[in-house]
C-alpha cells in the first residue's frame, strides 16, 4: 500500500507511541487524539483487508524493521508525536523509539490503553445507568459522587467506562496532591529534562474520563483545576501551551463527604472544600448501599468466582448488614458493615471454608465491644455459629444483656442478674459471664455499649 504523507504521518506517530501491528482500535484512537483527530483513521478501521480480528487492525508500514522518514512533513509528525508522548526528539533518518513503561513515566506513557477491565462479579444498580448515560453522551458534565465508604462509588464509574470501552484516568487524591501531580512537570528521563503531562492533561488530550478519587482529601492546591472543571481547557504556564480537551472528556469525583468535612471523625483527613470548586460540578449523586436483593447478587457472584457459592450464607450476610445499617442510621451504633466488608467475608469463607472464621476475621478491625456485639447479632441469624462469648478482652464491668423467656427469669435472677426496666431485659456483667460461661452463654449475652438492639 502506497501511503500518502498524511497516512504516513499517522503510521509514524503510531511507531513513536510504541504500537505494533496489529493494533487495538482504542490505541489507534489514542494516537489519533494525540494528533488532534477525534477518531481512528477510516482508511484503517473501515478497510476489511486490514481487519485482523475483532477490535484489532493491521497498520501498513508498522513493523519491527522501523519506519523510514523520507519527508520533512513526516519527520515533523514523528517529532511532535514523540514530544507529546514524553520521548526525546528523534533525529532524522533514525528509527522512532518504542515507548516503554517505567516507575517514573507511569501507566500513561506511550499509548497504553487505560480502559478498565470488566469485572465478572460486578452488578450494576443505583446510579450506574446515569453515569453511563453521561459518559455515552460525549458532553462535558463533571459529576460529584458522594456516599459512605465501601458502597461501590469508584467501581461504578470504572465499570461504566469498561462497558463503554472508554479510557479512565483514576487519580487518588491526598492532602499532598498538587499542580505538579495533576497537570504535569519536568522529569529527568535518560539524562534529559523532559516535560511530562500529568493525568489530568493526558485525560484531556485523549478525550478520556478523569476520575478524582477521594477528592475531599485534597487541599487548596487543587484549585489549579478550576478552568478544567469548566471544560475550557488549561494553560500550562511552564511550557507555554494551551491544552483544549478532546471530545468526550469529562470528570467524575468521588468522596465520603459533600466537601464540608467530617464532624464525627469517621473520615479522618477530609477537608472543607472550596465552594467555588464544588460549584463547578454540574450534579451531585448520593450513593447509598445496595438494596438487600442487589447486595445478595453481588455476594453470590463473588462466591461463584471464588468457587464457594452458598445462597443461604449470602442471604444471612445481607440481612445482617442491612439491620446494622438501619441501627447506624438511627444513631444506635457508631459502626457499619460495608459491601466491601461483606466481600471480605466471602473471600475469607473461600479460603477457610468456615462461616465462623470468615465472620471473625472480618470483624477484627472493630473495637472489642463492637466486635462482640456484631458477632453475637450474626450468631442469632445463623445457628451454625458458636454463640459463646469470649469476655476475656472486655472490661469486667461491661453490661451484658440476656435473651431470656419469662419462665427463665427466676433462674437468672438467682444467679445475680438484674432487671433493666427501660430495655425490658435482664443483664449481668462481663466478669460474671467470664466466671461461669457455660451457664450464661445459653442466654446469648450481648455487650450493651454497641449492641444494635
Amino acid at each position: 500500500m502506497k501511503l500518502t504523507p498524511k497516512k504516513q504521518a499517522f503510521v509514524d506517530a503510531c511507531r513513536a507511541a510504541g504500537l505494533a501491528s496489529p493494533a487495538k482500535r482504542s490505541d489507534l484512537v489514542a494516537v489519533a487524539n494525540s494528533m488532534g483527530q477525534k477518531y481512528a483513521p477510516a482508511w484503517i478501521v473501515q478497510n476489511d483487508d486490514l481487519r485482523h480480528d475483532r477490535g484489532w487492525f493491521i497498520v501498513p508500514g508498522l513493523d519491527d524493521t522501523g519506519v523510514v522518514i523520507d519527508s520533512p512533513e513526516t519527520a515533523a509528525a514523528v517529532d511532535a508525536a514523540a514530544a507529546r508522548m514524553g520521548e526525546a526528539l528523534v533525529p532524522k533518518g533514525n528509527d522512532a523509539p518504542v515507548a516503554e513503561l517505567s516507575a517514573i513515566r507511569g501507566m500513561t506513557a506511550g499509548a497504553t490503553s487505560l480502559v478498565p477491565d470488566r469485572l465478572k462479579t460486578y452488578v450494576s444498580w443505583g446510579h450506574h445507568d446515569t453515569v453511563e448515560t453521561v459518559i455515552k453522551s460525549g458532553l462535558f458534565a463533571p459529576m460529584y459522587v458522594t456516599g459512605l465508604s465501601g458502597n461501590g462509588k469508584t467501581t461504578m464509574v470504572m465499570q461504566a467506562c469498561a462497558n463503554l470501552k472508554r479510557e479512565c484516568f483514576r487519580v487518588n487524591i491526598t492532602s499532598a496532591t498538587d499542580e505538579d501531580d495533576l497537570l504535569g512537570g519536568f522529569r529527568l528521563i535518560n539524562g534529559e529534562t523532559v516535560w511530562q503531562d500529568g493525568p489530568v492533561v493526558n485525560a484531556m488530550r485523549r478525550g478520556a474520563v478523569l476520575l478524582l478519587d477521594e477528592i475531599d482529601l485534597g487541599t487548596h492546591l487543587m484549585m489549579c483545576l478550576q478552568s478544567v472543571l469548566e471544560g475550557k481547557g488549561i494553560y500550562l504556564k511552564k511550557i507555554n501551551e494551551w491544552v483544549q480537551p478532546a471530545a468526550g472528556f469529562t470528570i467524575f469525583a468521588t468522596a465520603n463527604t459533600k466537601g464540608k468535612g467530617s464532624d464525627d471523625g469517621r473520615f479522618a483527613g477530609t477537608n472543607i472544600m472550596n465552594e467555588a470548586m464544588l460549584d463547578r460540578f454540574d450534579w451531585t449523586l448520593e450513593q447509598e448501599y445496595a438494596p438487600k436483593s442487589t447486595e445478595k447478587k453481588i455476594l453470590l457472584k463473588k462466591m461463584k468466582s471464588l468457587g464457594c457459592e452458598d445462597k443461604d450464607f449470602a442471604g444471612r450476610l445481607t440481612e445482617w448488614a442491612d439491620m446494622i445499617r438501619r441501627a447506624f442510621r438511627e444513631g444506635a451504633i457508631d459502626e457499619i458493615i460495608t459491601t466491601r466488608r461483606l466481600e471480605n467475608v466471602v473471600k475469607a469463607f473461600a479460603i477457610f471454608q468456615s462461616r465462623e472464621t470468615a465472620i471473625d476475621m472480618a470483624l477484627n478491625r472493630f473495637d472489642d465491644d463492637t466486635k462482640v456485639a456484631f458477632r453475637d447479632f450474626y450468631a442469632k441469624l445463623d445457628d451454625t455459629i458458636d454463640t459463646s462469648v469470649d469476655t476475656s478482652t472486655l472490661d469486667p464491668s461491661t453490661v451484658m444483656y440476656l435473651d431470656t423467656s419469662f419462665s427463665q427469669k427466676d433462674e437468672v435472677k438467682n444467679r445475680g442478674a438484674k432487671w433493666d426496666d427501660q430495655r425490658r431485659k435482664w443483664h449481668i456483667t462481663a466478669e460474671a459471664v467470664h466466671l461461669d460461661p457455660d451457664f450464661w452463654n445459653q442466654f446469648n449475652p450481648t455487650a450493651a455499649e454497641t449492641s444494635p438492639f
